[in-house]
């Protein structure tokens, strides 16, 4: 757990948080036409495209240890997560040829989507989210990070899946390099937590 400045706490995704983070994901209709937060986790060859199937999936993966995220919660509500894991874990990211082909390391992690409930929005959760992910990656010995943020150059968009520039700017985050038209790719070394 990852006590906040206000009201609200960081827990890790886990079987046990399994219930908040469901119901947060279903009060959104799966989330992004019914992704469950899978998205990033599976190949597009290896993806069956259904809400049901995809909320099994990420149940399943949730249960052997294989789905991280930082759930922020307000008392046993969950409001927002951001996920984040592996490589290995989470092998789909946008733009990945040019990614591969740029590339001049892997990171320990890649932290992928963040999410706000609808009625919590416009209250900094995205940044208790992301601030929660670093402090998680921290707990379990820490390591390269990377992000993929938006950089909307003053333009905008309508849907920020992984926030923007600034956000991971605030977090400690440097730019790498550019991704795409407006995405990037945000490094920072996390130390383990003592």
């Amino acid at each position: 757990m990852v006590q906040t400045d206000g009201p609200f706490i960081v827990r890790a995704l886990t079987v046990d948080t399994w219930p908040a983070f469901a119901d947060l994901v279903e009060r959104h209709n799966g989330v992004f036409g019914g992704c469950w937060c899978t998205w990033f986790q599976t190949m597009h060859a290896e993806k069956t495209f259904t809400t049901e199937s995809n909320r099994e999936l990420k149940e399943r993966l949730v249960r052997e240890g294989r789905a991280h995220a930082a759930l922020v919660l307000d008392g046993d509500r969950a409001v927002a997560w951001a996920e984040y894991g592996s490589c290995a874990e989470l092998p789909n990211i946008y733009h990945r040829k040019q990614y591969d082909e740029e590339a001049d390391l892997h990171p320990d992690y890649r932290i992928t989507c963040i999410f706000v409930d609808k009625k919590y929005r416009r209250r900094h959760l995205t940044a208790i989210a992301l601030q929660g992910a670093v402090d998680l990656i921290a707990q379990t010995g820490g390591g390269v990070v990377e992000g993929y943020p938006h950089d909307p150059e003053g333009k905008r968009v309508a849907v920020l899946y992984n926030g923007t520039r600034s956000l991971f700017e605030g977090a400690g985050f440097e730019l790498v390099r550019k991704k795409g038209q407006r995405n990037t790719v945000m490094r920072r070394t996390v130390s383990p937590a003592h």
